[in-house]
């Protein structure tokens, strides 16, 4: 398979913001997925050897779980081809030049940005910035 790079000066993402609020929780690994968690717009659940973590609905999450957020969610506009590469760096690189975190969720069509709430504004300034547009 012939993969093809994508860079932030090559190549320029089209984003939605989505209309969610989000949370990161962390669950011990042994934990059965909490019903909560799977009734939003937009869930993650992601197990390992080490943890569950779950992204989702910030507003039904239990206030003794531990999570982080609320976060806002940018969708890239897809689908993407699986040999794309460089897709996550291309928007990860100027909003760690802005100094803005994120939180990375794929999935087989599809990449998900999520930036804290609070930096909303500044992470789609940073985007526009490096040449993607936001609908």
């Amino acid at each position: 398979m012939t993969q093809t790079h994508v860079s932030s000066s090559s190549h320029r993402l089209r984003l939605s913001v989505l209309p969610v609020r989000l949370a990161v929780c962390y669950l011990m690994p042994d934990a059965s997925v909490p019903l909560w968690a799977t009734h939003g717009e937009f869930y993650a659940v992601t197990r390992t050897r080490d943890e569950l973590s779950i992204v989702c609905d910030f507003t039904l999450v239990p206030p003794d779980v531990v999570h982080e957020g609320p976060w806002a969610c940018l969708q890239v506009a897809g689908p993407l081809d699986f040999a794309l590469t460089g897709i996550l760096v291309s928007l990860a690189a100027p909003l760690a030049r802005a100094g803005i975190s994120i939180f990375a969720v794929s999935t087989y069509r599809t990449d998900y940005l999520l930036v804290p709430e609070a930096d909303l504004d500044s992470s789609l300034i940073s985007l526009r910035d490096a040449g993607h547009s936001i609908r």
